[in-house]
């Protein structure tokens, strides 16, 4: 395992209680910032999620994960040569902070100075033809030469590929379990082969989590947000992979796309992408010409430069906001800043509300900071 970067660095008791907390059901990136927000720690927050759970009109009050089980995941990261890396400290993967909502915490293995490179993702179908896994593995190996990371999420097919492609210059695998449970499990050695290579395998998800299908596409946005640009190779129509792109898109990464034939369904997708507007690629050269530029710039995006609400200086919401606020809510996905003018109120207390909502498993956060009414919510 390596070493921490020298750096700004959670306590150990900071680090337990940001686990406790992001583990907590119905806390999620967007709510955690703003307790953190309110609050000014996790382990105040703790406190106040049994209040904030009823004032948003839960039905039960969610179980808070136990020092002992938080500390007990923390040793499993060290008997797996891994660690958690909070959002802030100096080893945190600079790309994914500048995403939209990033994880507070992820849990790393291997090497963190792999995050430091500017990095291109490759993402395709896992019942790839050979001549998409000889691309993927030919534009990781080229685009690896010339300096960029490879991002892709060690599934079969063309991610194998592309992390083959890359070992030996830098790859970072996402996993959508536990770094502990490998998916697909054949890919457990070549998870132990990025690592001990000097790349970096991450994930959001506790250890011993068997990944399901709702896993992916949170993966995917990891992926996603962990690159410059995403290339896709053969992807079928309603792929994870263009997932992938929509969410790169949405975060303001560029979209690639390798032409396939069009009487190979593995190619439906990824043509569909080209024809959207995605830049058409057949050598590594296509990739490096247009993502050069924005190498050492800040994705645009950037969760960081949002400014918090002030809570201090605004009394704490009544009956009414909330009342005001669930009003403008329905399964349609609204900005923040549309609810704060419609209903009069001012952005901190509506920020409460919806932070209350959220954590009693009422509404449901999108890309771009939008929410929407969660019906039949906890």
């Amino acid at each position: 395992m390596s070493k921490p970067a020298a750096g700004p660095r959670l306590s150990d008791r900071q680090r337990l209680s940001w686990l406790r907390l992001i583990r907590t059901q119905n806390v999620g990136p967007a709510s955690f910032r703003e307790l953190i927000n309110r609050f000014g720690s996790a382990e105040t927050a703790l406190e106040m999620l049994p209040e904030l759970m009823i004032s948003g009109g839960a039905r039960k009050i969610v179980r808070i994960p136990s020092i002992a089980e938080a500390e007990a995941e923390l040793e499993a990261a060290g008997e797996n040569g891994a660690r958690f890396v909070g959002i802030g400290e100096a080893d945190y993967p600079p790309m994914l902070k500048n995403m939209d909502n990033p994880p507070p915490l992820i849990a790393m293995k291997g090497e963190a100075a792999v995050f430091r490179l500017p990095a291109v993702a490759i993402v395709g179908a896992r019942n790839a033809s050979l001549a998409g896994i000889k691309m993927a593995r030919m534009l990781a190996t080229d685009l690896g030469r010339d300096g960029y990371a490879i991002v892709s999420g060690l599934a079969r097919g063309i991610d194998t590929a592309a992390h083959q492609g890359s070992l030996s210059t830098g790859t970072i695998g996402v996993l959508a379990g536990g770094l502990d449970v490998p998916y697909p499990p054949e890919n457990a050695g070549l998870c132990d082969d990025i690592a001990e290579r000097g790349g970096a395998v991450i994930s959001e998800m506790p250890f011993g989590w068997q990944p399901r299908a709702q896993d992916f596409p949170r993966r995917n946005r990891l992926v996603a947000g962990a690159a410059l640009g995403l290339v896709v190779i053969e992807a079928a129509q309603r792929s994870g992979s263009l997932i992938s792109a929509r969410l790169a898109g949405e975060m303001g990464r560029l979209v690639f796309a390798v032409p396939g034939s069009p009487l190979d369904p593995r190619c439906a997708g990824s043509n569909g992408l080209l024809k959207d507007g995605a830049t058409l690629v057949t050598e590594a050269a296509d990739v490096s010409g247009a993502i050069a530029p924005l190498a050492g710039t800040r994705s645009p995006m950037a969760a960081s430069s949002e400014k918090a609400p002030d809570f201090s200086a605004t009394p704490p919401p009544g009956e009414d906001e909330r009342s005001g606020v669930l009003e403008v809510l329905g399964p349609t996905p609204v900005a923040v800043d549309e609810i704060i003018r419609h209903t009069g109120l001012n952005a901190a207390q509506v920020s409460m509300v919806l932070l209350e909502l959220d954590l009693a498993g009422r509404i449901e956060r999108h890309a771009g900071g939008n929410v929407s009414l969660v019906f039949g919510g906890s």
